[in-house]
């Protein structure tokens, strides 16, 4: 059951990243088209503004996995009953913490924007704001629910939901926005699925599941200890704020939403990035914690390091090959003329992120032997570097200056250092790692070479050229790597999928 659970997990995590892709380069067009370049800007500015709220959340939830293991190991049912009620009562404080310093920032919204703002502009934003900050003290409690499922290894219906948002979120935005709802359609649509997502959670944890949530007799000697591990987990997601979000708020405030639009939309393509290679790791956390808890076996733990970052490597490495020479009119074409820096936006994020992508699996090692602690006093300086160094690169570059701020403060922090904290702090053998991803080297050669020729001889002027030139490089890039960079184990998974979808 388990091994069928992470399979069903990591074949629906593709499969809604690949609706969510779909859906996006067609949804997008139409919705930039319908919004307008100023308010789709003011959307971006709002929702990075309002996502600082979600670091109320104090890393909590990464920590769920880690002490329900513990206590499955041990039997002990009664005391993972009352884990659920203390984690429930934190996550319903905080969401009620959420509502009051959410109607505090709407109450002094030309404060946060100062002058960045029209007057009808802030109108609008009161709106967005509200209603997102509502839909945020809902994810709170849904949080909950969303870890006990993960908790149980249930990934077919954790990822079965996600499929079904990406695929009602833009079907159901759509008509709102040719009715002429603009961007407070978007968000309304957004919070009525989070909560069709809770109701549908609190059926499968209850009755499914059969799990209890018990508030009495709270250990609150537990709370503390959660605590004290979370903290660097908290520090991580405040540096993980900074760096995603804080581009679009110094873009609002220096420049103008029309700016913001042209970072956002480049970010939007990191963000589906990072979720592609999130979609496998995800998956694999309940296994790390169990190794960590049953033997803390660093040679286990570097093997599945190793086999999860190559399948990160491979998936990643032909979205970004593919977007480096595809990329320019894909933007042009998906966008239109307005968004053609986009591009460099999305390059100047997604190339050095790349790196800790492929070893993401290695931050939920530092969680499971308690050794993240480093890692987020580190980046947390790293990140207030970010900021100093995005301003004056606003001002001389605009939008691009921004991400070049945020590629570089991810290269020192998240490539550097992290490789050598891997390495002599918590174990992991980097160096045959490492070993193993050069070892692609050869499979690149043709897939580079015939990237780079279509790109000299090829004018691509419409979408269908478009996707006819990036499938035959994408057939190139499979066969390369299929003949020259897969092992054999690799090449069974795929073969073992093929023959699952076959008899089926």
């Amino acid at each position: 059951m388990t091994i069928n659970q992470k399979q069903a997990g990591v074949f629906l995590s593709y499969t809604s990243e690949l609706i969510k892709i779909l859906t996006t380069l067609l949804y997008t067009p139409i919705m930039l088209r319908l919004l307008g370049q100023s308010e789709y800007g003011l959307y971006q500015l709002v929702h990075s503004v309002v996502s600082y709220l979600g670091l109320l959340s104090l890393g909590f939830t990464a920590s769920y996995v880690r002490y329900y293991s513990r206590f499955k190991a041990n039997e002990k049912h009664e005391e993972i009953s009352k884990l659920n009620g203390m984690f429930m009562s934190v996550f319903l404080i905080i969401a009620c913490i959420a509502l009051l310093c959410g109607s505090v920032m709407v109450g002094n919204i030309q404060a946060i924007f100062k002058d960045g703002l029209t007057e009808s502009e802030y109108g609008t934003a009161r709106v967005l704001m509200t209603l997102m900050i509502i839909n945020l003290a809902i994810t709170f409690p849904n949080s909950v629910f969303t870890c006990i499922t993960s908790a149980h290894e249930r990934f077919f219906f954790q990822r079965l939901l996600i499929v079904l948002q990406n695929i009602l979120n833009p079907f159901l935005t759509l008509p709102l926005l040719i009715m002429g709802y603009g961007s407070v359609g978007m968000v309304v649509v957004t919070t009525c699925i989070t909560v069709a997502q809770i109701a549908a959670n609190i059926w499968f944890v209850f009755f499914k599941l059969k799990e209890k949530i018990v508030f009495k007799g709270l250990d609150f000697g537990l709370l503390k200890d959660i605590w004290r591990f979370t903290f660097f987990i908290f520090l991580n997601q405040i540096i993980d704020q900074i760096n995603w979000s804080v581009d679009r708020f110094l873009l609002g405030r220096m420049i103008g939403t029309a700016t913001v639009a042209v970072y956002g939309l480049g970010a939007q393509i990191n963000t589906m990035y990072l979720q592609l290679s999130s979609s496998i790791s995800s998956v694999f956390v309940p296994k790390v914690n169990k190794i960590v808890a049953k033997d803390d076996d660093n040679n286990q733990l570097s093997l599945l390091f190793t086999r999860i970052g190559r399948i990160q490597f491979i998936v990643l490495m032909l979205i970004l090959t593919g977007f480096i020479f595809f990329g320019r009119p894909f933007m042009r074409l998906w966008g239109g003329e307005g968004y053609a820096e986009s591009y460099y936006v999305a390059l100047w994020l997604i190339i050095p992120v790349t790196v800790p992508l492929i070893q993401n699996l290695g931050i939920e090692v530092q969680r499971a032997k308690n050794k993240h602690q480093a890692r987020g006093v580190v980046y947390f300086f790293i990140a207030i570097g970010n900021i100093f160094l995005s301003i004056p690169l606003i001002r001389v570059m605009g939008a691009t200056g921004a991400a070049i701020g945020t590629a570089i403060s991810l290269t020192v922090g998240n490539i550097l250092f992290m490789n050598w904290y891997y390495y002599k702090r918590i174990g992991l053998d980097i160096l045959s790692f490492w070993k193993s991803i050069i070892s692609f080297t050869p499979a690149f050669i043709v897939p580079v070479i015939a990237g780079a020729l279509i790109m000299r001889y090829v004018h691509v002027n419409n979408l269908v050229q478009l996707v006819l030139w990036a499938a035959a490089y994408a057939v190139v890039y499979c066969l390369s790597m299929w003949l020259l960079g897969m092992n054999k184990s690799e090449k069974d998974l795929i073969l073992s999928l093929k023959r699952k979808i076959l008899r089926k």
